[in-house]
């Protein structure tokens, strides 16, 4: 991917719907060729709007978007050349599989013989080479999400837009459609944007994710490093699983800071986006960082009581109380040593500085 000349940019675009609120807010984004980015966060946050600005169904308020160097904002959707795959299909009831994917060529008006030709090359693709006949009535869930898929890819798009595509589909068959939708991507190195609130299926899926919140993009990486070094509070509780206190600094030596909690006690955490000292921070800390058992010396150790116990067969799910948070998880592999932890007993825990982050308050 080269983002030094990117398929799509985004620059300064702003929409509002009563011409007072900005529901998106200063949108400056590129996306490569052959990129999966996938816009990411709860609802309202002004993902799906840019998604619906790109496709041309929502005019921009302000600022430009470009495909290709070429201004779009009053290029109509059918005229844009992009593919869409939306939540609920949007399959011609009463078209055949075949027909329905057929039906963007021949509006493009493509030779019989070059429309059979790449239908059959759609269905394959997806795996429904023998469904051609059907009607959409008479498929599941997972295979009319393929038809969906196979008529937005037909006529070879070099941009396809996904707006929360698996949102209909049960978790197993969810899962399922990730992986294909990921490996359709990389055998076909089409450009994908893709809209969800779901932060597992954006972590499986994306080369980069914009992360959105209140019309902002909070944060825009690659799925380790959001994961692993998100930037503020707002990312590093929308994506994944983490443990949050708020705390107060009270002393900074190079990038660890020194925190106290309002128990009194106090550790160490790396210093990432912090007001300084004497100011408060909310701490960050993934469950499957911290240690049990561990020597009453090492750093960042502390008391902790064992509230909850869940089996998860690899590991167990063990909540604590810690520092008078009740709700403080631990993610323990399933070993012998960590099979004798028992309910209402007290352990001890700790943590490494350099993976307990010092964020903005909240």
């Amino acid at each position: 991917m080269d983002n030094a000349d990117p398929l799509v940019r985004f620059v300064e675009v702003q929409k509002s719907y009563d011409g007072e609120e900005l529901v998106v807010k200063n949108f400056n984004l590129d996306v490569a060729q052959g990129e999966f980015l996938t816009m990411l966060g709860p609802s309202g946050s002004g993902k799906t709007t840019c998604l619906m600005m790109l496709a041309g169904f929502e005019p921009a308020t302000h600022g430009e978007i470009f495909l290709k160097d070429r201004p779009i904002n009053n290029v109509p959707p059918h005229h844009r050349g992009i593919g869409m795959v939306f939540q609920n299909y949007a399959l011609f009831p009463h078209m055949t599989v075949a027909e329905n994917l057929a039906f963007p060529l021949q509006v493009r008006k493509m030779s019989a013989a070059d429309v059979e030709a790449r239908v059959k090359r759609a269905l394959d693709m997806v795996q429904l080479g023998g469904f051609g006949g059907r009607r959409p009535a008479q498929l599941s869930g997972g295979q009319a999400q393929r038809v969906a898929v196979a008529r937005a890819l037909v006529f070879d798009p070099e941009l396809v837009l996904m707006d929360e595509p698996l949102g209909a589909l049960d978790k197993n068959l969810r899962e399922q459609m990730q992986y294909e939708i990921k490996h359709i991507h990389e055998s076909l190195g089409v450009t994908v944007v893709y809209v969800t609130h779901d932060q597992s299926e954006a972590l499986t899926m994306s080369n980069r994710i914009a992360v959105f919140n209140d019309g902002v993009v909070q944060q825009l990486a690659d799925p380790a490093t959001l994961y692993e070094r998100p930037e503020n509070a707002f990312v590093a509780q929308f994506i994944g699983e983490n443990n949050q206190f708020v705390a107060t600094v009270t002393g900074l030596d190079g990038d660890i800071a020194s925190v106290r909690f309002d128990d009194g006690e106090s550790c160490q955490a790396l210093a990432v986006n912090i007001a300084g000292v004497d100011t408060r921070t909310q701490l960050s800390l993934r469950p499957e960082r911290v240690r049990v058992g561990v020597a009453s010396d090492a750093v960042n150790a502390t008391q902790a009581q064992v509230l909850e116990l869940i089996y998860l067969g690899d590991h167990l799910r063990c909540r604590m109380r810690v520092h008078g948070n009740d709700e403080f998880i631990v993610k323990v592999p399933n070993n012998a040593d960590n099979i004798a932890l028992r309910v209402g007993e007290q352990t001890t825990i700790s943590w490494d500085p350099n993976d307990c982050r010092a964020l903005d308050a909240p």
